[in-house]
């Protein structure tokens, strides 16, 4: 018995120690079985009940939408030449988040980008929380691809477009540029952006970790690229306008100048130049004061480029004819407490010698005659005082006072230029006004856009005027260096001492306005040299600017001569001068044996 209870205690043993191993494996497969319901329940919960939210915390870790960049529309002058363009560039873009995950690599990005490595460090380390930062923009496709080659992590590309202007400087005003984002900022870019910026699209595309795209899932938005624009602008005039300008300032030693030239019968701008201009391509290098288009948004006294416009006041008030006679002796006359003069006593002048002599005293004696509101009402309609209607960015609109806001002086001064300020715009336009049989048309930079034409000078009035014009380019006139040769010109002079602290400095500026050809004008042009100092008259310092670039266009346009007597005598007269002289056989003879007899001349040093 003692026996039996002594085995009896081992086997108990053994079965407790059995039981609690089942136990245990039990446990240990119960929890298993929980955790694998836990994990099938949330599963299901993440796949079924709350699968947008994952998905949509998943896709944004790799989904993204990307822009689709498009190209501004390209600008052509009127022949459909290029004038601004749009180039594909790239630019380097980076993750800061994902860029200081490895600050061992910025002095290798530092040095791709070859900038200092301190201002790299400083500009990311700025930005520590953004998601998007550009390191380097609009750079040559070929350099961005040396820099993403350097496998920076955080580090990208990305497409834009680059504007770019082949005409460069000769343009400038007249096309404006855009900035580092492609938006206009100044001229036809700023008064045309939204019609030329288009409209970039959007697509949904999957990226690696390394931020790559590796599938393109879904087009969100078309791209949708700017329209291009036809421009009015002859780029050819424009050059010839260009070059003779700055010539001009360059062998006057003047400080700035403007030209217009227009299109009669459709009011389009053919050329606008003023100097100093800058380069478009470069925008940011050039002086601020440069970039204004001082042909449009500089307001001035416009001199004696006004006589006209006074004389044809007279004419349409009724109380003048071209025939009418004017006493400007002594060539003085009061005017307050201050004189009307004239370079010289002129004496008696009819109208057109008015305007042919430039005579400041008779211009005076014309506007006397005409009504104040009248004379008033006439130069608004003529366009002094408001804007032209062309359209451009920052246009300036002149001043014309009211006769309620008169002094005693004020339209005697103002009937030769003084005392109303205009743009050369104005100027142009207003003899556009004259060649165009009186009907004025607002100026406009595109072609094919026809503004309705309005009448403010009859016909036959327009046509007076515009023979007084012509005699000023003829023998006798104040800008026979205007003549071209098989062309009638018509056309003023003008010398305005400019203003200045309420009063007028020692400086001028030289102006002179023109049609041609007379019998049926095709061109108004306008030039204004800013403060010459070889000479002050607009006869002598502006009158060749137009005397060049007119008689380039009229060839480049091919208008017909309206002088053709002129240019044949002139032909003949060349081709008898180019002719040797006929000589008699015995003459020849004896020449020939006299000057065989004589020794060789001596070299001659020619200094």
């Amino acid at each position: 018995m003692k026996g039996s209870v002594k085995n009896a205690a081992p086997v108990r043993g053994r079965n407790r120690a059995r039981f609690n191993l089942r136990g245990r494996v039990t446990l240990v497969v119960c929890a298993l079985a929980l955790c694998s319901v836990s994990l099938i329940g949330r599963a299901a919960y993440v796949q079924l009940v709350n699968s947008d939210f994952y998905q949509r915390e998943g896709n944004e870790r790799f989904i993204r939408n990307i822009e689709i960049p498009t190209s501004r529309g390209m600008i052509t002058d009127r022949n459909g030449e290029p004038v601004a363009v749009s180039s594909p560039v790239e630019s380097i873009w980076c993750d800061p988040q994902e860029l200081l995950k490895t600050p061992d690599r910025l002095p290798e990005l530092a040095r791709a980008l070859g900038e200092p490595l301190d201002t790299l460090t400083s500009r990311i380390s700025q930005r520590a929380e953004k998601e998007f930062y550009y390191l380097k923009r609009r750079i040559n496709p070929d350099e961005a691809r040396k820099i993403l080659a350097h496998g920076v992590p955080g580090v990208y590309s990305k497409r834009e477009f680059r504007r770019f202007y082949p005409q460069g400087e000769a343009m400038a005003h007249v096309l404006g540029f855009t900035n580092i984002d492609d938006r206009g900022q100044e001229g036809v870019e700023l008064a045309f952006d939204e019609w030329l910026r288009g409209s970039p699209g959007a697509k949904k595309v999957i990226r690696d970790n390394r931020g790559r795209i590796v599938e393109n899932v879904d087009l969100v938005k078309q791209a949708q690229p700017g329209k291009d624009l036809t421009l009015s602008i002859d780029r050819r005039i424009q050059f010839l306008a260009y070059r003779e300008l700055r010539n001009a300032l360059v062998s006057n030693n003047a400080s700035s100048g403007s030209v217009v030239v227009l299109d009669v019968a459709t009011g389009e701008v053919l050329a606008m130049v003023n100097l100093p201009t800058f380069n478009p391509n470069a925008a940011s290098l050039g002086k601020p004061d440069a970039h204004r288009n001082r042909a449009i948004v500089d307001t001035m006294e416009p001199g004696s480029t006004m006589k006209p416009i006074t004389a044809a006041a007279a004419l349409t008030a009724g109380v003048v004819k071209p025939t009418t006679i004017f006493n400007t002796s002594p060539g003085w006359m009061p005017n307050g407490k201050y004189r009307t003069t004239d370079t010289h006593n002129y004496g008696v002048l009819d109208v057109t010698g008015i305007i042919r002599k430039s005579s400041n005293v008779g211009a005076a004696k014309l506007a006397a005659l005409v009504p104040d509101q009248e004379y008033y009402e006439f130069l608004r309609k003529f366009g002094y005082g408001s804007k032209t209607g062309s359209g451009f960015p920052g246009e300036a609109a002149g001043g014309v006072a009211p006769p309620s806001r008169w002094s005693g002086t004020t339209k005697q001064t103002m009937s030769y230029g003084y005392g109303l300020s205009v743009t050369p715009l104005q100027i142009a336009h207003a003899y556009a006004t004259i060649g165009n049989g009186g009907m004025a048309i607002a100026p406009t930079f595109i072609k094919g856009q026809r503004n309705e034409p309005a009448e403010v000078l009859s016909p036959e009035i327009a046509h007076q005027v515009l023979r007084m014009m012509q005699t000023v380019t003829e023998p006798g006139g104040t800008a026979t260096q205007a003549a071209i040769l098989g062309y009638h010109v018509a056309g003023k002079t003008g010398t305005a001492r400019k203003a200045f602290n309420g009063g007028y400095s020692r400086d001028y500026r030289a102006f002179f306005a023109g049609l041609v050809p007379v019998d049926n004008p095709r061109f108004s042009m306008v030039v204004v040299l800013d403060n010459p100092q070889s000479s002050i008259y607009g006869g002598i310092v502006s009158a060749p600017v137009f005397h060049n670039v007119m008689e380039g266009a009229l060839r480049l346009m091919d208008v017909p001569p309206d002088d053709i007597e002129t240019w044949i005598a002139a032909q003949e007269k060349a081709e008898a001068k180019s002719r040797p002289a006929k000589t008699s056989p015995l003459a020849v003879t004896a020449a020939s044996t006299t000057h065989a007899s004589l020794p060789a001349p001596l070299p001659v040093d020619v200094q």
